[in-house]
């Protein structure tokens, strides 16, 4: 017996879209997405060609130190070749290279409906010229003087990392106005003082950043803590963070943590930075140091979505090591995290830099 409603759909189905291209849509939307990814004759860019940058973002040589090479774009994509400040494995200084090498990241976020490089104007700028592979304050120094030539253009950085030390220098230029929030998604709060006579150390940036008077611990929250250094790190409740463990995220739910997040922040300016050890190491091996009992890398996305209309004024991705990520997977990750700070840049509500 014939199934007439069959034969009516696949036949409405075959008149609607026989001969037509890839690239044809018809909701107005995706539309709109279609139009500033795929080329008139239907074509798309190959995701393995051509120098790698990240995310596939032009690339602009030498834009540091002066403004005309940053005053036209919106965000600088940055990468910080160093770990110098690391307690365990060495190899996160190639982390940049790493997450550059992914190739095939975006161009649309799906959850978010946004396609972030036909919204903004975006350049992969490079590295920070480093004048030192060996002092670790100088290259602190190098650091901090190339964002703060970022910031004075009006423009807002991600970068990848690098170990977790760089974030206090960054955290120096993009707060040197205004404290800002920060958002740290972690295995490890990095809160400790002096250690071994260096507080420029990957353990210690965010008890640096808030004695600095560039982050504001009130509007902090530390999410994803775990592991058996905590006993260091009495300065994140101290100072006033919100800290939150892996365990918590487990039993409660992440929704709960967005809501707590976005109540700390408020509407006021906020810095991501993310750590690939706040991820289990079953998903994300390739970092010096591992955590076993993280987040999984659904609960961060669904965590960094969930942060949409925010006042994202920057955002790092550190402490990628590729030579410990047999698969690629953990460069992957930190990758699309990087392409989600993008997509919030995009959203958000209240521009300040």
């Amino acid at each position: 017996m014939a199934d007439d409603s069959f034969d009516s759909n696949l036949s409405r189905l075959r008149d609607k879209y026989v001969g037509l291209g890839g690239g044809t849509v018809f909701d107005p939307h995706f539309q709109e997405i279609a139009a500033k990814t795929i080329s008139p004759d239907g074509r798309r860019r190959l995701p393995y060609s051509d120098p790698a940058t990240f995310m596939a973002a032009p690339y602009r040589q030498n834009a540091f130190g002066t403004l005309d090479g940053l005053k036209d774009l919106d965000v600088a994509l940055i990468g910080v070749p160093m770990d110098l400040g690391v307690t365990n494995r060495s190899g996160c200084r190639l982390g940049p290279r790493a997450v550059r090498a992914v190739e095939r990241i975006g161009p649309y976020e799906h959850v978010l409906r946004v396609a972030p490089m036909g919204m903004l104007r975006v350049a992969d700028v490079g590295d920070v010229p480093l004048r030192s592979r060996y002092s670790l304050e100088s290259c602190h120094e190098d650091i901090e003087a190339a964002y703060k030539a970022v910031v004075a253009a009006g423009v807002i950085p991600l970068s990848v990392g690098g170990d977790h030390s760089i974030s206090q220098a960054i955290l120096k230029a993009v707060g040197e106005k205004r404290p800002v929030g920060l958002i740290h998604i972690d295995a490890h709060s990095d809160t400790a003082g002096e250690y071994e006579g260096s507080r420029f150390h990957h353990g210690g940036p965010f008890r640096q950043a808030v004695l600095d008077g560039a982050v504001d611990p009130r509007r902090t929250l530390q999410i994803g803590i775990r592991g058996t250094a905590e006993y260091l790190y009495e300065f994140s409740t101290d100072s006033g963070m919100t800290v939150v463990h892996a365990e918590e995220v487990e039993e409660h739910g992440i929704r709960r943590y967005i809501d707590v997040a976005r109540q700390l922040i408020g509407d006021g300016p906020v810095y991501i930075s993310f750590d690939i050890d706040s991820v289990d190491p079953g998903f994300a091996p390739g970092t010096g140091t591992p955590e076993v009992g993280g987040l999984q890398p659904r609960e961060v996305l669904a965590l960094l979505r969930g942060l949409k209309g925010l006042d994202i004024v920057g955002g790092d991705v550190v402490e990628v090591a590729p030579q410990y990520d047999a698969t690629s997977n953990t460069a992957h990750i930190a990758a699309q995290v990087l392409f989600e700070m993008l997509s919030l840049v995009a959203l958000r509500e209240k521009p300040s830099i």
